[in-house]
């Protein structure tokens, strides 16, 4: 899995893609809370870098598998500790959480695979609840 520099809008980007993408179904209605809240200018990406996150994401989920032999591209707790490690910055990481709350939400349904990401993010940033919707 490739690194983004601390605190950058890739990084923050990465994990609210990996929410989206971990339940294996990214519904139109996950993509239009993102871009209806729009997630790119507020997290400091330019136009179409989520996309561009999302995919790289996939890529390296993607490479993972095939080096491990594995069929599914699923991650363990220590990737998803390191990813959340690159996020330190605490308006940051509740700006990935508002994102990563607003597509789970969506559907209306949240997945255990979105939960878990979610009670990750909480707990590595050591934050109590999930920030309120404006």
């Amino acid at each position: 899995m490739r690194s983004y520099p601390h605190n950058s809008p890739e990084a923050a980007a990465r994990i609210v893609a990996l929410l989206l993408i971990s339940d294996g179904n990214v519904s139109r209605q996950e993509l239009e809370a993102l871009y209806g809240q729009d997630i790119e200018r507020e997290i400091g990406l330019a136009p179409g870098d989520f996309a561009q996150v999302l995919h790289t994401l996939c890529e390296d989920l993607l490479m993972a598998a095939h080096e491990r032999r594995l069929l599914t591209g699923s991650i363990d707790q220590a990737t998803l500790d390191a990813l959340m490690a690159e996020v330190t910055d605490p308006g940051l990481q509740h700006k990935v959480l508002f994102f990563a709350d607003a597509a789970a939400m969506a559907d209306r349904h949240v997945a255990a695979e979105e939960a878990w990401i979610m009670r990750a993010a909480l707990t590595q940033w050591r934050i109590g609840k999930l920030p309120a919707h404006s």
